[in-house]
């Protein structure tokens, strides 16, 4: 699995995502998430705006993320197998 995998800590919820950063105008997204899932409390993921956009790649500002932190194996390997399919 990719290196960059992180769990990000979100205000209302944890993401499970490739991150990168970039670099970009002032006020412009500087985070780029690949495939995001979303943690939830029984540690099912789902892709996160599933329901709304058939992307897998998203800009957000890192001002958004409370932290980031690297995920435990367990989650890695339930993120391995989803994103292969």
């Amino acid at each position: 699995m990719k290196e960059n995998v992180r769990l990000l800590v979100l205000e209302k919820l944890n993401l499970l995502t490739q991150i990168e950063e970039v670099g970009g105008e002032l006020g412009e997204p500087d985070c780029k998430l690949t495939e995001p899932f979303v943690v939830h409390q029984d540690g099912t993921l789902t892709p996160w705006l599933v329901d709304l956009t058939n992307q897998n790649t998203f800009m957000i500002h890192s001002d958004k993320i409370l932290t980031i932190v690297e995920p435990n194996g367990k989650l890695v390997d339930k993120y391995s197998n989803l994103v292969k399919e």
